[in-house]
């Protein structure tokens, strides 16, 4: 879930922080707080200001400006007058940089990768490469973000599978702010089982194997993150690529994933910030994913048996496979990117609030509710349990440490409770 672009720009961007203020909320408790981005090279420990939040942006593969408050470093005209022998200059140096761009990188993942670094190189146009790089630097910078304001070390368990592929998973387990935060990568491939299949050919996946063998690769990176705090609500993330190869040789591939929040407390500022994130990472490739995505999230969290949505939402898509596989990939890039500026925000803002028993025990019940999603309805978990050699505890991981059912709760009318359980029976709209 990264396309190399400009990288005669590269080694700058890469030692320069690249950040940008927007206000968020003036109650935002994160004055002496220290947010930590990973930005490919080193870990940037910086302070917000009052009433700020700090949003990273392009990372060095994407663009060859530096943005800072609206100033810009003008160095495209540099770029398209270059002459044709300069031209060809840089493009020997490029091709020497993308060789070691991916072993460099790799040496501030959380593991070294599920494939080996000197097959990324060698297939390093690849799609599957590229996806497995981005969702390889995800995880990394997301880890190092949560270890930032826990305090805590992710234990980091590399797996094989032995049907193929394998993953790294990322826990962090009773920490001082997280109860649970994991954060997982998986690369796996094999011959999909006739019950996947079955699975995908009901979203309407045309499969055509030999003899009934449909050879393919998926790969993801997935988090769940569940706070101690019930004022700090629970985030999840899964951006996915997946591909089959068909009885012709040919190759269908498709992207999928999502970012949404699960809070025990409703809150209109953090939703709006939220929300604000991802339709800003959304419209920088196209005016609809948002009102599409926003909507088939709600749409997909929705516990039907319940008859209410898991959270508040963010967005959810599938089967992504146009306008063409670079900007599929591109846009799950920036999604990918808003991970943590969408999250980290609330975090800070709510990490000392003050929470009671009865606030603690509404938490527990919320809790048990994302079980039930999880269990009964999540592709991600059904489809885990479908392919044979699948890793149990990465699957599970998304699971709270704790969670409660009670027998007929209902919340007080015109408690907080109440308010947050009318939002999630009629979701609403945040921007």
């Amino acid at each position: 879930m990264a396309t190399i672009v400009l990288y005669s720009m590269n080694r700058t961007a890469q030692n320069t922080a690249r950040l940008c203020f927007f206000p968020y909320s003036t109650r935002a408790s994160i004055v002496d707080s220290r947010i930590s981005f990973f930005n490919n090279t080193s870990v940037r420990r910086l302070t917000p200001l009052p009433g700020a939040r700090w949003v990273p942006k392009a990372t060095g593969v994407q663009r060859s400006a530096l943005l800072f408050a609206g100033a810009a470093a003008a160095v495209l005209g540099f770029v398209a007058s270059a002459s044709h022998f300069q031209r060809a200059e840089m493009a020997t140096m490029i091709t020497k940089t993308e060789e070691t761009e991916i072993s460099e990188k790799c040496k501030k993942f959380m593991s070294p990768p599920c494939t080996d670094v000197k097959v990324l190189e060698q297939k390093k146009e690849e799609m599957c490469t590229r996806m497995e790089m981005l969702i390889m630097e995800t995880q990394a910078e997301f880890c190092r973000a949560l270890e930032e304001v826990d305090g805590g070390m992710f234990k980091v368990d590399k797996w094989e599978r032995k049907e193929g592929g394998g993953g790294i998973s990322c826990v962090l387990q009773d920490g001082k702010v997280f109860e649970k935060a994991g954060v997982n990568v998986s690369v796996v491939f094999g011959n999909l089982t006739e019950e996947a299949a079955k699975q995908m050919r009901s979203r309407g996946k045309v499969l055509r194997g030999k003899d009934g063998i449909l050879p393919f690769c998926a790969m993801g990176v997935s988090s769940v993150i569940h706070p101690k705090n019930p004022h700090i609500p629970t985030v999840h993330f899964n951006y996915r690529y997946f591909e089959i190869e068909e009885e012709d040789g040919t190759k269908q591939w498709w992207f999928g994933g999502g970012t949404d929040l699960t809070p025990t407390y409703v809150n209109k500022e953090d939703g709006a910030h939220f929300h604000n994130s991802l339709k800003e990472a959304c419209e920088k490739h196209h005016p609809k994913y948002y009102p599409d995505f926003k909507k088939w999230c709600d749409r997909y969290f929705y516990i039907r048996h319940r008859g209410e949505t898991r959270g508040i939402g963010g967005i959810f898509f599938d089967d992504l496979d146009s306008p063409n596989q670079e900007e599929a990939f591109s846009f799950v890039r920036s999604c990918a990117q808003t991970v943590v500026p969408c999250y980290l925000p609330i975090v800070y803002k709510h990490l000392n609030d003050p929470f009671s028993p009865e606030e603690k025990d509404w938490q527990q019940v919320r809790r048990g509710r994302y079980v039930e999603f999880n269990l009964v309805y999540d592709r991600g978990v059904k489809f885990g349990l479908a392919t044979p050699g699948s890793r149990i505890e990465s699957i599970l991981m998304s699971l709270p440490l704790t969670a409660k059912w009670e027998y007929m709760h209902e919340p007080p009318k015109g408690s907080q409770e109440a308010d947050t359980l009318e939002v999630l029976r009629n979701p609403k709209e945040w921007v």
